[in-house]
Parts: structure tokens; C-alpha cells; sequence
């Protein structure tokens, strides 16, 4: 029994002790030690080690996200994001006059991008575009791996969305702090948009040089068309400029541009977007560049009066980049007419006077013929223009002269006119001549005459009676070389054209046109001494009406009423026809001793025609939004500055010029017309300012030195054929209109009268004009003439 006992106790204590070491063993498993476990502990530690570093790349990696990311936009400002847009300038037929950009780029919708355009430029940008979500990990790593062995960060990695992150709010810096915010907006952009809608504005937003952003741009300035109009050679050309848009310009480098379109053609025959034939064919085609007309070239002038006064109201970015749309008052094809009339006008003065020669030469001034560029050249040229070229080479009896890309050649009876037979005989390789285009193929090959730019100048402003809109304005003769509005900005001696006022002075006093008036030598006396003036001719012609007075535009009748009404009457009628330059008040202002500028003479005379009414002119007659919504426009002031019985008696004077007096030159045009001539001393300036029943109109020649433009150059002779030529168009298709007379009914204006109460429009700021010959930078405030203490002695009879 107790061996029994005890073997059963032993047997129990054998069971105990395994159960403890059976736990033990447990333990160490689970804790992995003990001496079983030497390799376990290690792979404890290493795990622990590689958690802790995984955990601290993961903090390191928010850490980066946090910094690169703290300055991005939100998706939410893509989505309200509205591009830079040009602002376009409309004339009174809806058509396309000029534009102003920060970024010239034309918005276009998914809808209006061709397919093919689309292949392109996937199959060379990012053939993955469909189906990657924005970043190409193989093409990144790729990247990566040549930029460390070249020690560079010149090779691309950017897919689509990459780039439009890029263009839209970050540097093109080369930096990998700016690829990792590059490559987070570009997985937010993907989250957030469609691939369509990530295509289109990749479509608006990229640059294709030339100040062109986005493909509907580009095409209207490379083909002149709209991008559905384009081939596909034409098409695959504008998908190979966003990876170089000025290295690889056709303009500048056709030949790379011409390489790279080919290889998007390529790529597009290998991605089966078009067949080999297809892509063969327009690998033959030529870039077939048709680079569109320079925005603003046709009424350069009269766009930067509308560009002032937009700044002015809106402010420059508004006007520059907020696409605005203008609806303007200038009539496009009445201001193809004025520009021609004022280059054929200036175009006869000098050949009047002769050749002159004193040519500019290019070889002589020490510049590379070959890469000289005269600001002409900024546009192709057509028959018609007038520009400058430079002589390439001369030969007896032909001259071929450089346009830009174009080339000219002259036959001896396009230089006839200038006295010489031989063209070596006054001309050599080098010279800047200046010429007409008679004729130009499509090769960019014609002929030209020689012209002369001796640096007279001239102007012409036209306005609408009825409402007071500008319907033509041309400042100048070329406005690359000179942007000073002469029409605007140049104060010059009216002449003979100031008399209309002081003749409605004289009637306002009383007297009628039938009046008569002694034309004959006279003195008048003031503090200064005897003042004895002269007429232009040195006649004198006796007793004469106020209507062929004025009509012969006699200088001492004039004289005469004004110093009968006395002259601050005359100066008080002037000012209210809308005169605001500075007038003197001494006698010798009533036959034009006074700077007026052209604008303000065409804008005084429309109040003849109009019964009295002065509608004050103006450029602009709506201006919308983007999106079409109109903004507040000032409405020109509208008012009435003498009586109908006064405008209609003065209509009789005005008429009298045309029918037979210094003005006779534009009875050619048997219309109902009226207008004055204006001729200052030594021939300095020459003027016409007249109108028909609908149409203002006025002219000026001169130049900006005050030099003599020669004897004899009258208005009549220098100005009004450039008036009549305006006028000949103006007047089509108003074969029935007539003046008002007698006691016809008041003249019916498309405009109300401007309120008695209404706020006084506030004086423009004076400017600083570089380009104003008169004021070398200064301001624009011509030196008054000296003003001689009023009379002492008591007013005269009345003019006999």
C-alpha cells in the first residue's frame, strides 16, 4: 500500500512539474526568448526597428504633404476659375475692330475641340491621358533615372493634367519641391474633374506662343481661321507647339516647327488615330501659315482713345483681362475710307513738291541688312498700303525692294515723277524708301511705286449728326512709327475754319446773312498800338454780303464783326460750341490765332447741321461682360447751344462755301453740303471741316515741326480733297437728305437732350504723351498766347 502510495505521489509531483514547464515554454514562445530563440529576439528587434522607421517616413511624408500642400488652391477655386480673356472691340456692325490682352485667348467648349486635334496632341503629349489617373509612374521613374545620371533636370515626365497644374498655379521652375506640388494638384485635379473636362482646360489654358494661349487662339493667329476649320496637317502643327511654343514657332524657326509637326503625325499613325495615307499626305503639306492681321491696325488711333477712356472708367485689369466685349461707334468701312484718303492726300502734297531724297540707309547706319526689321513689317501688305521698304538691289531700269517677307520691284515709270531716269542715280542697297503697293501675288512677290515721306502728317475725324457717335478717326500717317493722335492731341491754328463762330456771334447780335459789310483797309486801335490787318489776297473787294464774305472767307469782315460784337462774345460762342483749348481774348483769334484740335472742331460744327444741338462726340456705345451683362455706360452730354433761327441762318453762310466759295472743289459731289476752309499764316496748317445732313467730317495737314507746307497750300488745295474723298463714301445711299430750312419742323436727333440739373461731366486729367511732337514728354498744355489788356476805347459802329 504505501509503495503504492508513494509511487503515486511521485507520479503526481512528475504531472506538476511538466504542467510548469509545459507554461514556461509557452512564455518564451510568445516572448520569443529563452535559449531556443536567438534568431527570434533578433527578428524582434529589426521588426520593431522597421516599424518605428515606416512609422517615421509616414510622419515624414504627412510632414511634406502638409508643407507642399498648405499654399495650393482648392479645387473649389478650379472650379470658379475663369482665365485671362481678351477684350474685344466691335464697330456699329458687330465686326472685329481691335482687342486688348494681358493673355490673347479665346475660351472655347468641349464640343468645339475636333477630335483629331484632340489625338494629336495626346498621341505626342500623353498617350496614357485616357486611362492614367494625371501621373505616368513608368515615364516618371524613367524621367527620374536620366535627370540623376545627367546630373540634369532637363528630361519631361509631365502627363495632361500635370501640365495644366503647372500652367495654372505654379512656376515653370525645375525644382522637385515644385514636381511634388505639381504631382499633388495633378491627383486633385483628377479626383475633382472629368477627362474631358481636364482636356478643355488644358485646350484654353496652354501657351502657343506669340501671346497666344490655348488652340482656338493659336489658329486665328497662325491660319486666320477657327480651329473646326483647320486640316490635319494644320492641326497636328498646333498640337507640337505646348512642349516649345517659341523654339518651336513656325514663324521663327519653320523649320523645327515643320520637323515636330511631323513626328505628331507620326505618333499619331502609330496610336491608328489616322492611316498611313492620311498622315503621308500631310506630311507633304506645307505649314500654310496665314498669320492674321495685327490687332488694332485698321483704326489704331481711334482703339487707343476707346482703350483711355476704358481704363479710365473700369480700371486695366478689367479692360485687359476680363474679356470684356465693346461695342464701339467707329464704322469700319467708312474708316478704310479715311485711311485711304489721308495717305492719298499726303501721298499728292508731296509729290506737289518734288523729290527731295535725304533717304535713311540701313548699310551706312553700320545694322545687318539681313536682320532689319522696319515697324511697318508687322503685317502683310496688299495692294493699296502704303510702307516702307528697303532697298535690296538696284539695276538701271528695276528696283527690288524688301517688305518683310514680301519683295517689291519698281520699273522706271514708278519712279518717274521724281525727275530721274536711272535708279542708280539716286538710289542704293540699303535705303528706306517708301511706297505704294500696286499689286502682290500669293507668293508674296508684286509691284509698287515710289512715294515720299518727307514727315508731313494729317488727320480726319467723321461723326454721326443724329447721335454723335465717331464714325471714323485717323491720327496720323503711320501710327507704328507715331502713335500721337493728331486728331486729338495736337493743338494747331484753326485759321480761317474759326470764322463760323464769330459770324453766329453776329447773328445772335442781330444782324442777317444778306447784311453787307465793307471789305477794305482798316486799323484797330488797341493798347498796344494800331493792329492793321490784310486779307489772304492782297485785295480788297468793297461792299460785300455776309454770305460771300464768308463764303470767300474774307479776313478784315470777319475783323470787323468781331470787334463789333466785341471779342469775348466770340470766344463765349465758341466755348459753348464745345471749344475747351485756350483762347486768347485779342482781335486777331476771330481769323484763327488760336490752337484748337481737330476733334473739337468736327465735334463744334455738327452743330450746324443739327439745329443748334451739340451732341458731344464719342467712342463707345455699350460695354457688356463676358457673359454678357451690360455695365454702366456715361451718356454723351446733349444740349442746345443756339436756336434753331441761328443754326438755319448760318447753314446759309456754310452751304455758300461749297456752291461757290473757297470750298467750290466739293459742289463735284451734287449733294446738300456745307463747310469751311481754314489757312494759316506761312502755310503751317491747312483745314476742312464740313458735313452733309448725316456725316461730320474734318481734316487737317500739316507738320508736327510747324514748318511751311510751301505756297499756295491752302485748305482748299491741301485738305479738302482728302474731305471730298471721305465724303464721296459717306454719302452713298443718301440720295434724298436734305437741310432743314425756313420754317421746317425742329431737326428730330436719335438723342435726348442732356438735363439742365445733370452733373457736369469732370475735366479729363492731363497726360504725359511721349509720342507729341510739340511737348517732348511734357504735358499736354500748349503755352497760351500772350493776352493784350482790353480796349480803352469805346466799341465801333457796326462793320459798314
Amino acid at each position: 500500500m504505501n509503495s503504492l502510495f508513494t509511487d503515486d505521489r511521485a507520479t503526481s509531483a512528475e504531472q506538476q512539474l511538466s504542467t510548469l514547464g509545459k507554461i514556461v515554454r509557452f512564455i518564451q514562445r510568445a516572448t520569443l526568448t529563452g535559449p531556443d530563440y536567438p534568431s527570434r529576439r533578433i527578428a524582434s528587434r529589426r521588426t520593431f526597428l522597421l516599424i518605428l522607421g515606416a512609422s517615421g517616413f509616414f510622419g515624414a511624408m504627412c510632414g511634406l504633404l502638409v508643407v507642399f500642400s498648405i499654399d495650393l488652391p482648392q479645387m473649389e477655386d478650379l472650379a470658379r476659375y475663369r482665365p485671362n480673356t481678351t477684350t474685344v472691340l466691335l464697330d456699329i456692325h458687330g465686326r472685329e475692330i481691335g482687342s486688348f490682352a494681358l493673355e490673347r485667348r479665346v475660351v472655347i467648349g468641349a464640343t468645339d475641340i475636333p477630335q483629331t486635334l484632340k489625338d494629336a496632341v495626346i498621341s505626342i503629349e500623353d498617350k496614357s491621358f485616357e486611362s492614367n489617373w494625371g501621373v505616368n509612374l513608368f515615364r516618371a521613374i524613367e524621367a527620374a533615372y536620366a535627370d540623376i545620371h545627367s546630373h540634369t533636370r532637363a528630361q519631361g515626365s509631365s502627363t495632361l493634367t500635370m501640365q495644366l497644374a503647372r500652367n495654372l498655379f505654379l512656376s515653370s521652375q525645375k525644382t522637385y519641391s515644385r514636381k511634388l506640388q505639381e504631382i499633388f494638384l495633378t491627383v486633385q485635379i483628377e479626383r475633382r474633374f472629368t477627362k474631358e473636362q481636364i482636356f478643355t482646360l488644358y485646350a484654353n489654358q496652354i501657351y502657343m506662343g506669340h501671346g497666344r494661349y490655348g488652340f482656338e487662339a493659336a489658329s486665328e493667329y497662325y491660319f486666320s481661321k477657327h480651329l473646326k476649320d483647320l486640316t490635319l496637317a494644320q492641326e497636328a502643327l498646333l498640337a507640337a507647339l505646348p512642349k516649345g511654343a517659341e523654339y518651336y514657332s513656325p514663324v521663327h524657326n519653320p523649320e523645327r516647327a515643320l520637323k515636330r509637326r511631323n513626328l505628331v503625325l507620326t505618333e499619331m499613325e502609330l496610336a491608328h488615330k489616322i492611316t498611313p495615307q492620311q498622315a503621308a499626305t500631310a506630311k507633304a503639306a506645307p505649314l500654310g501659315l496665314h498669320i492674321e492681321t495685327p490687332p488694332n491696325s485698321v483704326a489704331p488711333y481711334f482703339v487707343e482713345e476707346v482703350r483711355r477712356q476704358l481704363e479710365k472708367e473700369y480700371g486695366v485689369d478689367e479692360v485687359h483681362a476680363a474679356g470684356l466685349r465693346v461695342y464701339t461707334t467707329l464704322n469700319l468701312d467708312l474708316q478704310k475710307v479715311a485711311n485711304k484718303a489721308v495717305l492719298d492726300g499726303t501721298a499728292k502734297y508731296e509729290r506737289r513738291h518734288g523729290w527731295k531724297g535725304d533717304l535713311q540707309n540701313v548699310v551706312l547706319a553700320g545694322l545687318d541688312s539681313t536682320a532689319y526689321r522696319h515697324p511697318d513689317w508687322s503685317e502683310r501688305v496688299g495692294p493699296g498700303d502704303y510702307v516702307h521698304g528697303m532697298v535690296t538691289a538696284v539695276h538701271g531700269k528695276e528696283v527690288v525692294v524688301k517688305v518683310g517677307a514680301q519683295e517689291v520691284t519698281m520699273a522706271p515709270e514708278d519712279w518717274k515723277w521724281t525727275g530721274n531716269n536711272a535708279a542708280d542715280e539716286f538710289l542704293k542697297n540699303g535705303d528706306l524708301v517708301y511706297l505704294r503697293i500696286e499689286s502682290m501675288d500669293v507668293f508674296g512677290e508684286g509691284k509698287a511705286t515710289l512715294q515720299q515721306d518727307s514727315g508731313v502728317q494729317a488727320s480726319m475725324m467723321a461723326v454721326d449728326n443724329a447721335n454723335g457717335e465717331v464714325l471714323a478717326m485717323v491720327g496720323g500717317r503711320d501710327f507704328a512709327l507715331s502713335q500721337f493722335n493728331r486728331a486729338t492731341q495736337s493743338q494747331r491754328q484753326v485759321g480761317s475754319s474759326f470764322k463760323p463762330y464769330v459770324y453766329t456771334a453776329a447773328i445772335e447780335a442781330g444782324m442777317k446773312p444778306t447784311d453787307t459789310v465793307v471789305d477794305g483797309p482798316v486799323s484797330f486801335y488797341t493798347p498796344n498800338g494800331p493792329y492793321t490787318p490784310h486779307n489772304y489776297e492782297p485785295d480788297w473787294k468793297g461792299t460785300m454780303t455776309l454770305i460771300t464774305a464768308f463764303a470767300e472767307s474774307r479776313n478784315i469782315p470777319a475783323l470787323k464783326l468781331a470787334d463789333h460784337v466785341g471779342i469775348h462774345k466770340v470766344i463765349e460762342v465758341a466755348q459753348r460750341f464745345g471749344i475747351t483749348s485756350n483762347l486768347p481774348p485779342f482781335l486777331p483769334i476771330a481769323i484763327g490765332a488760336a490752337d484748337i484740335t481737330l476733334a473739337e472742331q468736327v465735334g463744334a460744327y455738327s452743330v450746324f447741321p443739327n439745329d443748334g444741338i451739340r451732341i458731344e462726340p464719342h467712342y463707345i456705345r455699350q460695354v457688356t461682360t463676358a457673359d454678357g451683362m451690360p455695365l454702366e455706360t456715361r451718356n454723351p452730354e446733349v444740349k442746345e447751344v443756339i436756336s434753331v433761327d441761328t443754326a438755319r441762318q448760318m447753314m446759309i453762310l456754310l452751304q455758300a462755301v461749297t456752291h461757290f466759295g473757297t470750298g467750290a472743289a466739293a459742289a463735284a459731289l451734287n449733294h446738300p453740303l456745307g463747310g469751311k476752309t481754314g489757312t494759316t499764316n506761312d502755310y503751317t496748317d491747312a483745314w476742312f471741316v464740313g458735313f452733309s445732313p448725316s456725316v461730320t467730317c474734318g481734316t487737317w495737314i500739316g507738320f508736327d515741326d510747324r514748318q511751311s507746307l510751301g505756297a499756295k497750300e491752302t485748305g482748299a488745295q491741301a485738305a479738302l480733297p482728302m474731305w471730298i474723298d471721305f465724303m464721296r463714301a459717306a454719302i452713298v445711299g443718301k440720295d434724298t437728305e436734305a437741310f432743314p430750312t425756313g420754317d421746317a419742323p425742329k431737326k428730330v436727333l436719335a438723342v435726348p437732350l442732356t438735363p439742365a440739373d445733370a452733373p457736369k461731366k469732370p475735366a479729363p486729367p492731363e497726360e504725359v504723351d511721349p509720342d507729341d511732337p510739340d511737348s517732348s514728354g511734357v504735358k499736354l498744355v500748349h503755352p497760351e498766347a500772350p493776352t493784350p489788356a482790353a480796349p480803352t476805347t469805346p466799341p465801333p459802329a457796326p462793320p459798314q
